[in-house]
């Protein structure tokens, strides 16, 4: 389990986590690929986020952050989750800014 979930207690602050994860999982350079977020609806009601990392040779990661559950699943460029993790503090999708 990653040392740092302590430190997420916003949703930039998830952001910041799950782009340096997935980079690390297929080791890509932070700064030369981004992150996209896509606000997730049950019943038309908001229920998290699905956030993409396009990397070199159209290798695509990504990973779901369910909010009731304060979970976050990450998966690799295959498909496969390879970490589940439940986040310590609770965040709130209503802080949510615009998509990255």
């Amino acid at each position: 389990m990653p040392d740092n979930l302590d430190a997420i207690r916003s949703l930039d602050d998830l952001r910041t986590f799950i782009h340096q994860t997935l980079c690390d999982r297929e080791n890509i350079l932070e700064d030369q690929f981004g992150l996209t977020e896509t606000p997730l609806t049950r019943n038309g009601s908001p229920c998290g986020l699905q956030f993409c990392l396009h990397g070199p040779r159209s290798i695509r990661l990504e990973a779901i952050w369910v909010a009731d559950r304060n979970l976050v699943y990450c998966y690799d460029a295959c498909g496969i989750r390879f970490l589940k993790i439940q986040l310590r503090e609770r965040l709130s999708l209503c802080a949510r800014a615009s998509a990255h």
